[in-house]
């Protein structure tokens, strides 16, 4: 699989990686087993990233990964966390005896004295602009904890004010068929300032598969049940914060577009590798077949002129009247 790298911190990584919210939690049971099942078909299929955090299933996700490194120490994968969600949302907590504590956390969890790289996890806005946010930050990697650091953002503001921050390896952010206000200022300046960009929700939590219908139903513990008008935490992290009716919809046509031979799934994620600046895109998946999948994307020849072209008029048209300028 093509390799892309992280300039800042010298590692290249899968164009597809592997996003590990679903073997944590909300998203329905994965079972141990599963979960690890689904590590070994990415690594198998190429991956060499993995995306989590602390809080997945209360630090589930990361001993998972750190069982699958355990019985796989050979595969060669940057795992990528994420912490700040374990106490109240205030930049106050934003501290370095806060960040120790919840790094020490998460490298027990996977196993590790150092983690490859930390993001802060949607904190509140006021953070991603505090000196001594990075400050403690930069400390962390002066004390080996960690050996590089990024974001993950809910908004294009977030993230440009992270990107102008010398210290700042990775940006992760919602990209998708449906969410393309990244494209317009973020890449760019992420391009031009040497930060990844991870682009997360890639199929606008699995809308874009084409599979859903308006009268499918999700498990109650699937926060595409619970979390729909922002319930549980940002709206824009469920359906990429589109109305479902729409979004399923939207989804459709989306279909019809996907190319021969390829899923509209594949076909999403094959549109987030071609975007300039796009580092890697993390898809989830809750099976080996779905992992398989989804790696398989980064295969598939870049989609036509008259192809993007329409995915783009699918977005002008059917999304962003409802959501461009909220994000």
């Amino acid at each position: 699989m093509e390799q892309r790298e992280i300039s800042r911190l010298g590692r290249q990584v899968s164009v597809v990686g592997l996003g590990t919210w679903q073997l944590g939690a909300d998203w329905g049971d994965v079972a141990e087993k599963e979960a690890l099942d689904v590590l070994d078909a990415a690594v198998e299929s190429g991956v060499t990233f993995f995306d989590t955090a602390d809080v997945y299933g209360d630090g589930r996700s990361e001993q998972r990964i750190a069982a699958f490194r355990k019985a796989r120490p050979d595969a060669g994968v940057l795992v990528a966390t994420k912490m700040g969600r374990r106490m109240e949302q205030l930049p106050e907590n934003y501290v370095l005896d806060n960040f120790r504590t919840w790094n020490d956390r998460s490298r027990r969890n996977l196993g590790v004295d150092r983690l490859d790289l930390v993001q802060l996890h949607c904190p509140p806005t006021p953070v991603y602009s505090s000196d001594e946010v990075y400050d403690a930050l930069d400390t962390l990697v002066a004390e080996e904890r960690i050996a590089g650091y990024g974001v993950s953002v809910e908004t294009c503001e977030e993230a440009l004010a992270a990107i102008v921050r010398p210290g700042v390896a990775s940006v992760q952010i919602i990209l998708n068929a449906f969410r393309m206000k990244p494209l317009e200022k973020v890449l760019p300046a992420a391009q031009e300032a040497g930060v990844a960009i991870i682009a997360r929700v890639p199929l606008a939590s699995g809308l874009l598969s084409g599979r859903y219908t308006k009268d499918t139903v999700f498990a109650p513990d699937d926060h595409r049940t619970f979390n729909r008008h922002g319930e549980a935490f940002d709206q824009g992290e469920t359906f990429s914060g589109v109305d479902y009716a729409t979004g399923v919809e939207a989804a459709a046509e989306f279909s019809a577009l996907a190319q021969d031979g390829a899923t509209p799934a594949q076909t999403a994620l094959r549109w987030i590798v071609q975007q300039p600046g796009v580092t890697t895109v993390i898809p989830g998946a809750r099976s080996e077949e779905q992992a398989r999948a989804n790696s398989a994307a980064a295969a598939l020849p870049p989609l036509s002129p008259m192809t993007l072209a329409a995915v783009r008029d699918l977005y002008d048209q059917r999304i962003r009247p409802q959501v461009h300028d909220r994000w």
